[in-house]
C-alpha cells in the first residue's frame, strides 16, 4: 500500500531515540505546543481546523493525522515530519510559513503570541491557506514516488493527446474508442483510474453543471463498469450530496467533483474523485476519474494517491 512504500521516503528520518516514533505517512502532521495550550483553546481550534472531515468519504476520516508532542522535543521532531507546526507563547508575536528548513519537502509554521486569543487569530487567519499548501505538498510527494516506476500511457498519449504519470502497480482492464480504465488490487479492494472525453454540449448544456456530471458519469459507469452479474453497473449514490469545486489541472479550467458511488443490483461502494479539465481547442472536456472499493480499511490516503496521478496529466 501507499502508506508502507511512504515509510521509506528518503527524506525520512529513522534514527530519533527510543520513545520518538518517525512519521513519513501521508496526511500526517506534527504540532509542537506544550500540553496546557493543547489541551485547551489553541488544541481545539488546530483540531477543528486540520482533522475536520476529508470532503467526499462515505465516512468521516480527519484531514490529517495529529501527532502533538512538547516543544522540547522539537529539536528531535524538526527532521522527521513534513508538515510541522511550532506554537509558542511568549513575549514575541507573530506567523511566518518557512518551507525546506530542515529537509525537503517541508512547511515549517511557527506561530507566536503574547496571548491565547492572539496565537487563536493566527490560526483562524492562516489556517484555511495552510491545509491547502499542506495538501499540495502530499500530492508532489505522492507524484515524486510515482515517477520512480511508471506504467506505459502510450495508449493514453494516442487516444486522448495527454500524457499522465501512472504506478506500474496499474493494469489497463478496458481499452475502448473512447474510454480506458486502469486497475490496481490492494488487500483490501481496488483503486481505479478511468479516462474519456465528452463534447462541451455534455457538461454546458444548462446552468446545472453538477447535475450534467452526474449524469454523464452515470452514463459511462452503466455502460462499462459492471459487477459479477451484467445487470450491475455504476453509479453516484444520491444520498450523499457531492462536493463540487473548479480547479486548475495543467494551467486548464477544471470542474471537481468529488461523491460516493454505488454499484446498482450489488452492495459494493465507495468514494470518486472527478476531474472535467476543459480544452477550448477541440471544444470538449477531458475527463479524469479515480474511484476506490476498500471496505475494510480507510480510503483518504487511496484517493490522495489518484488525485495525485490525476494531477500529473499533461495536454501533448
Amino acid at each position: 500500500m501507499l502508506v508502507c512504500i511512504l515509510l521509506t521516503f528518503s527524506s525520512c528520518n529513522d534514527k530519533e531515540s527510543d520513545h520518538i516514533q518517525p512519521t513519513c505517512q501521508i496526511n500526517s502532521l506534527a504540532i509542537a505546543v506544550n500540553d496546557q495550550l493543547w489541551s485547551g483553546e489553541i488544541g481545539d481550534s488546530l483540531r477543528k481546523k486540520f482533522a475536520a472531515p476529508v470532503d467526499g468519504l462515505p465516512q468521516e476520516e480527519p484531514l490529517f493525522t495529529i501527532q502533538q508532542f512538547p516543544i522540547r522535543l522539537f529539536d528531535t521532531h524538526k527532521t522527521s515530519h513534513t508538515n510541522l507546526i511550532l506554537i509558542k507563547k511568549e513575549e514575541k508575536s507573530g506567523y511566518r510559513l518557512v518551507q525546506n528548513r530542515f529537509m525537503e519537502p517541508q512547511n515549517l509554521v511557527i506561530i507566536s503570541g503574547k496571548t491565547i486569543p492572539e496565537i487563536l487569530s493566527y490560526i483562524e487567519k492562516n489556517g484555511d491557506s495552510l491545509v491547502e499548501v499542506f495538501k499540495t505538498t502530499e500530492i508532489k510527494r505522492n507524484q515524486d514516488l510515482i515517477k520512480n516506476d511508471l506504467l506505459s500511457d502510450e495508449k493514453i498519449r494516442k487516444k486522448f493527446k495527454v500524457s499522465i504519470d501512472v504506478p506500474s502497480t496499474f493494469k489497463y482492464v478496458m481499452v475502448k474508442l473512447n474510454f480506458i480504465w486502469l486497475k490496481k488490487e490492494i488487500l483490501s479492494g481496488n483503486t481505479s483510474i478511468l479516462i474519456y472525453k465528452v463534447p462541451f454540449k455534455t457538461l454546458l448544456k444548462n446552468d446545472d453543471i453538477i447535475t450534467n456530471i452526474i449524469e454523464m458519469r452515470d452514463v459511462f459507469g452503466s455502460r462499462y463498469i459492471k459487477g459479477k452479474d451484467n445487470n450491475t453497473s455504476m453509479i453516484t449514490e444520491e444520498s450523499y450530496a457531492p462536493y463540487f469545486d473548479i480547479a486548475v489541472i495543467d494551467n486548464k479550467r477544471a470542474y471537481e467533483t468529488r461523491g460516493t458511488w454505488e454499484l446498482k443490483g450489488d452492495y459494493m461502494s465507495g468514494p470518486f474523485i472527478n476531474y472535467a479539465i476543459l480544452d477550448r481547442k477541440k471544444r470538449e472536456f477531458i475527463v479524469i476519474e479515480g474511484f476506490c472499493y476498500a471496505p475494510s480499511t480507510s480510503k483518504r490516503d487511496l484517493m490522495l494517491e489518484l488525485e495525485s496521478i490525476i494531477k500529473s496529466v499533461k495536454f501533448l
